[in-house]
This record gives structure tokens, C-alpha cells and sequence, in this order.
């Protein structure tokens, strides 16, 4: 676990981009198991590809897309832990991975952005990537 004081500014910067941050598993669960509209999951993570590609790409790719996901959420990893834990059962089998980024349709995981993908990518390949999957999936 973090001090708050060290993650406060880390969660603002996406719940002020629109996403809700969850901190039960009760609170994921009730998400995550509506069977209607699309929600976007975002892992959090002090790390540095969180910082520089991960939220960056999901503030671009929100900011920027014809159509976006009807709910946006965030879990934050190495704070609430059965939230975490709750949020990647509903991404099984792809294992745990933060920071990470999963859309949800209709109660289904239909595209997953895992951390490999993220460090080893640049920020605007991601982009496109989550605003494709909105493209196909929203």
C-alpha cells in the first residue's frame, strides 16, 4: 500500500477525465455485472508506463472519440486490493496485469489492453487502439 497523499493525484487525474474510481469489490461488482452498455476498466498503477502512456492514452482516446463507452471506471492497484482482485476475476483468463485497460460490452470482456502492451508501445499506437475497440464496440 501507498500513502494516500502519493496516489490522491494519481487517481484525480482519471477520475477527472470522467471515470469513477471503485474502491469495494462490491462497488466493481455491481459494475461489472450489468449485462447492458459498455464500461471501460482502467488498472491503475504508480508505475511509469501508467504515467506516461497509460492514462495519457485513455484521456486522449476518450477526448477524441466519435463514440465512447457508457461508464468509465478505475481500480487502483497496490491500494484497494479486493477491488483489484474483483476486477481482473471478470478479465480471466488474461492474467493479472497493471497497469491495464478492459472494455466491457453487455457484461462480456471484449478487448483487453494488457501492461505488456502498453511499455513496449508509444502513446499514439494506443490511442488508436482503445478507439478502435470504442469504434467496434460502443
Amino acid at each position: 500500500m501507498y500513502p494516500e497523499y502519493m496516489v490522491a493525484p494519481i487517481r484525480e487525474d482519471l477520475t477527472s477525465a470522467g471515470f469513477e474510481q471503485l474502491m469495494t469489490p462490491e462497488e466493481v461488482e455491481n459494475v461489472l455485472s450489468e449485462k447492458e452498455g459498455t464500461v471501460l476498466v482502467a488498472i491503475n498503477s504508480v508505475c511509469g508506463c501508467a504515467a506516461s502512456k497509460a492514462r495519457p492514452a485513455l484521456k486522449m482516446a476518450i477526448s477524441s472519440a466519435d463514440k465512447k463507452p457508457s461508464k468509465m471506471i478505475t481500480v487502483f492497484a497496490g491500494m484497494e486490493a479486493d477491488a483489484v482482485s474483483k476486477a481482473r476475476e471478470y478479465m480471466l483468463p488474461y492474467p493479472p496485469s497493471s497497469p491495464s485497460i478492459a472494455l466491457f460490452k453487455n457484461g462480456e470482456l471484449v478487448h483487453i489492453i494488457e501492461r505488456h502492451h502498453i511499455e513496449g508501445n508509444d502513446l499514439v499506437r494506443i490511442v488508436d487502439n482503445l478507439k478502435g475497440a470504442f469504434e467496434a464496440n460502443c
